[in-house]
């Protein structure tokens, strides 16, 4: 039966090989945020044959809830594993986050029930149209990063000499939230993990400064062999256009290697939402739960 455990940095090597397999452009296959936010649903990892599978153990309705398994191999065995684990824990088998795609295969050769997950749904750009912002329907942006402009601010790439800021930056705009927020003290654990291995992890970054003080900044990683995934992005808004500068210039950054940049899912927060349509994405990376009869 197969057996699930804490992710640790000596299981990377293994588990990338198996995303790089699968190609998934979803957020959730990627080592970097597995790690970063496992302890936000009591994650905890597995291996079958040639396949990395993935838990989360902590869920609203107490069923466990598998990632759809990244990797190589035969699809059928190692979902009747899963199966089999789960039904050992009195559950049926349910998978999250699944794509169209997975989802149509599945329906081919499983009775299922699938429900859509529009709350998780990742938002994926033209990373030239985030980098260049040309065009009548980036005119509003444009005049952010005018606005911005008059603030003198110094860009740079990332590097160990602002992990301490960032860290710093990232809990007082915490701090400035309501109290008693587990998603938000999850995504401290999170932002901590990322700098702490930020070089394990292969993870970039850009900053901006201005007057030396740290305005905005950003972190990512590649995710997909077209795609780009930006995992953090924070600005003080008392810059006016500050979150439009760095999502530009970290876009700028990776134009150049990367067809698209998943910018993540906006966890059906309208505020969040409204922000990530306002930058027209490409397309959505539609998810479904799936649960198997």
């Amino acid at each position: 039966m197969l057996e699930f455990r804490e992710i640790t940095l000596a299981d990377r090597p293994w588990i990338m090989d198996c995303l790089r397999r699968s190609d998934y452009r979803g957020c959730e296959y990627s080592f970097a945020n597995n790690m970063a936010w496992r302890r936000l649903n009591g994650t905890k990892i597995a291996r079958y044959g040639d396949f990395y599978l993935c838990c989360s153990f902590d869920t609203d309705s107490g069923s466990p809830s598998f990632t759809y398994p990244a990797g190589d191999g035969a699809h059928e065995q190692v979902l009747a594993q899963m199966q089999q684990y789960a039904q050992h824990l009195g559950h049926p088998l349910h998978l999250w986050n699944v794509s169209p795609a997975r989802l149509e295969w599945l329906q081919a050769r499983y009775r299922v029930t699938s429900t859509p997950n529009r709350d998780s749904w990742d938002y994926l750009y033209n990373s030239s149209d985030l980098s260049a912002l040309a065009g009548r329907k980036y005119h509003q942006k444009r005049n952010f990063l005018h606005r911005f402009a008059q603030y003198g601010a110094q860009l740079s790439p990332m590097t160990e000499r602002d992990f301490d800021d960032c860290i710093t930056f990232a809990a007082m705009c915490y701090n400035e939230r309501l109290e008693g927020d587990s998603s938000g003290i999850s995504e401290q654990f999170a932002i901590d993990t990322y700098f702490r291995h930020f070089h394990e992890l292969e993870l970039e970054g850009v900053v901006l400064r201005v007057d030396g003080q740290l305005t905005a900044f950003a972190v990512g990683e590649p995710l997909a062999s077209d795609t780009f995934c930006i995992h953090i992005e924070k600005a003080d808004i008392r810059y006016q256009g500050a979150y439009a500068a760095i999502n530009q210039a970290f876009s700028a950054q990776v134009q150049p290697r990367f067809a698209y940049i998943n910018r993540e899912e906006d966890l059906g927060l309208e505020g969040l939402r409204k922000a990530k349509q306002s930058y027209h994405p490409a397309f959505m990376q539609e998810k479904y739960s799936v649960t198997f009869i």
